[in-house]
């Protein structure tokens, strides 16, 4: 089962700033143990930074990310992959390919854009404080 927010909370968690949601993004993912992206048919979508670097958008519940599914991502749904599958395969991929990740992004704002390894081990030391 998968945790997802209703609408009031999706409101109300959007208007927050870049690190309080991301703060609510490291409790969510280490309680419910799955990180959010979106994608198509083609694969998943990516933002890029100001220099163009492409970064790997990431929401804690799907509702978060289906709110950005808009304008150029307006094709896109909700993906889940797992806390397992995000730190053993996704980080070193995308460290690989140099990318960045962006956290919690909303239409309006970019999120907190971070290395993929910093955000690994966020997520780690979430999730041993839930232990």
């Amino acid at each position: 089962m998968s945790y997802d927010a209703n609408k009031h909370e999706v409101a109300s968690v959007t208007a927050h700033s870049g690190p309080e949601r991301f703060n609510y993004f490291l409790a969510k993912v280490a309680d419910w143990e799955e990180v959010w992206s979106v994608g198509d048919d083609e694969g998943w979508a990516l933002s890029a930074d100001e220099s163009g670097r492409q970064l790997v958008p990431v929401w804690p519940a799907k509702s978060f990310a289906a709110a950005c599914c808009v304008d150029g991502w307006a094709n896109h749904e909700p993906k889940s992959i797992s806390v397992a599958d995000w730190i053993e395969k996704w980080t070193p991929g995308m460290s690989t390919d140099r990318r960045g990740v962006a956290v919690f992004p909303t239409p309006s704002d970019s999120g907190i854009v971070m290395e993929p390894h910093e955000l690994a081990n966020a997520i780690t030391e979430a999730m041993e404080e839930y232990e």
